[in-house]
């Protein structure tokens, strides 16, 4: 079996789907002694063509103030909620998120009210990258930044919700303060970030640390107004499957599809690594999911739609996966500096 593999040099960081190849990275070697399994590399292009990858996705991600932000969050002094090895940050600090985040997104757009509360009020046409910026920062503050800024984000995003109502196109009332919407948008959060990690990572959470992962997420999904939000994969799966008869394909989650999938709102040049995660998200995705979303395949080939997703689609999410990695790095190394003389209290509640 083949798996990515990160060997360290300075700041080099090599991502290989070869299980027998040895790397190694050093500042002036050019050569390649394949004999013995050793690949040389040149730092100074490798290093140029990652900061460059680094930048552009930090830039999407982050901002234009991603300096700043990353300073509130992994460099703030004060205490963290949560352990730099606790599940919750392994999860929500692993590039699976990538492909997991799609995954929430196309999930999520299918029910209708949550979705006319997004298409109505959330500007995700509008500004896509400031929505993905906001969100992002959200779940960093709160899964890895300093307790009294987490809550305070927290605060205000429950002020946020307060403003948002409507009806959708039938005429039924919504608001983002409805604890039965909020669940929905959590359980289908944590499945999607749960199921890309597990897929992923090269280290999977055993099933005791899948629980604990769950329950950790709790924390902020109550804070938010989620009543009685799971604490194990077990309840998970359970309330995600309750909402089942909810669920409606509309013309908005098919706009949903629209324009993630066929129209993403990127350079053209950046379209194909999307699409390599957006293929893993797709993949990982419910078989009624996707059949409510139109992406199963047509006619007879339906019943050749799991085998072939998880055949071609699966290893083109590993290789976006593995890609976004290499271009980042260890996202836990200023992480790990920043927090190592810091007692992280343990979430309550």
């Amino acid at each position: 079996m083949s798996r990515i593999v990160a060997l360290r040099s300075d700041s080099v960081t090599v991502p290989l789907r070869f299980r027998f190849l040895k790397v190694s990275v050093r500042r002036s070697e050019r050569l390649v002694n394949t004999r013995q399994g050793y690949v040389g590399q040149v730092k100074a292009p490798v290093s140029a063509v990652r900061r460059r990858l680094s930048l552009a996705l930090r830039d999407r991600v982050a901002g234009p103030d991603a300096d700043r932000r990353a300073h509130a969050i992994w460099l703030a002094p004060g205490e963290r909620r949560f352990a730099p090895d606790d599940p919750i940050c392994r999860v929500q600090g692993h590039a699976g998120m990538y492909a997991g985040g799609i995954r929430a997104l196309l999930l999520q757009s299918l029910h209708p009210l949550a979705m006319a509360g997004v298409g109505e009020h959330s500007g995700y046409r509008d500004d896509p990258w400031g929505r993905l910026q906001r969100t992002s920062e959200f779940i960093a503050m709160t899964t890895f930044g300093p307790v009294g800024s987490a809550e305070k984000l927290i605060d205000r995003i429950n002020r946020v919700h307060e403003t948002v109502s409507g009806t959708d196109r039938r005429g039924r009332p919504y608001s983002a303060t409805d604890p039965h919407l909020l669940r929905w948008v959590h359980v289908a959060e944590i499945d999607s970030f749960l199921t890309a990690h597990q897929r992923y990572a090269g280290t999977p959470l055993t099933p005791t640390e899948a629980d604990t992962y769950v329950d950790q997420a709790a924390y902020v999904a109550g804070r938010l107004g989620v009543v009685d939000p799971p604490r194990t994969v077990a309840e998970l799966r359970s309330q995600l499957t309750a909402y089942r008869p909810e669920l409606e394909t509309t013309p908005g989650s098919l706009d949903v599809v629209r324009f993630l999938l066929r129209e993403p709102p990127l350079p053209v040049a950046a379209r194909p690594g999307f699409w390599l995660l957006a293929a893993g998200a797709v993949e990982m995705l419910p078989d009624y999911a996707r059949e409510m979303l139109g992406l199963r395949l047509p006619g007879r080939l339906g019943a050749l739609d799991p085998v072939a997703l998880r055949a071609v689609a699966g290893p083109l999410g590993r290789v976006g996966t593995g890609a976004i990695a290499w271009a980042l790095g260890d996202p836990s190394e200023p992480r790990n500096r920043a927090r190592s003389s810091q007692r992280s209290p343990r979430p309550t509640g």
